[in-house]
């Protein structure tokens, strides 16, 4: 009996974690929307990879930051197919202190770590948190 307290304790412990990691990424994703610059970048290339299933594509942004100094962005998402068209405009957010902090504005291009971890932690936080309940209970 002991084990398997201990056992779904850790998982909810590591639900815990995961839940509190999402958290502090969406805080960061709302700073980054409250103080940060928003502009349009183009898309110039592709950084490209091979994958299990092909090639996967990284769009790689060009944009002018707040003092027209023209910056460079590689996604860290790749994906197939390309998700944009070179020489498409995409609209952007950045943090003017450290321009390699970029987000694309959109659901996923903002929330995606937030919303990934919180899909691992719910689980995780249901299941140890019942039985906890439940024996406690």
């Amino acid at each position: 009996m002991q084990i398997w307290i201990v056992f779904y304790s850790v998982l909810f412990a590591l639900g815990s974690l995961l839940a509190y990691k999402a958290w502090t990424n969406y805080q960061k994703t709302q700073d980054l929307l409250n103080k940060g610059e928003r502009t349009t970048a183009n898309v110039v290339a592709y950084k490209t990879s091979q994958g299990k299933n092909g090639t996967l594509y990284a769009p790689i942004f060009e944009f002018k930051d707040r003092s027209q100094k023209l910056q460079t962005y590689t996604s860290s998402i790749n994906s197939s197919p390309a998700p944009y068209e070179i020489g498409e405009n995409v609209k952007i957010i950045y943090d003017s202190r450290n321009p390699d902090e970029v987000k694309v504005i959109s659901f996923w291009g903002l929330y995606r770590w937030s919303v990934i971890l919180l899909m691992v932690a719910s689980p995780l936080l249901i299941i140890g948190g019942a039985y906890l309940l439940f024996i406690n209970g």
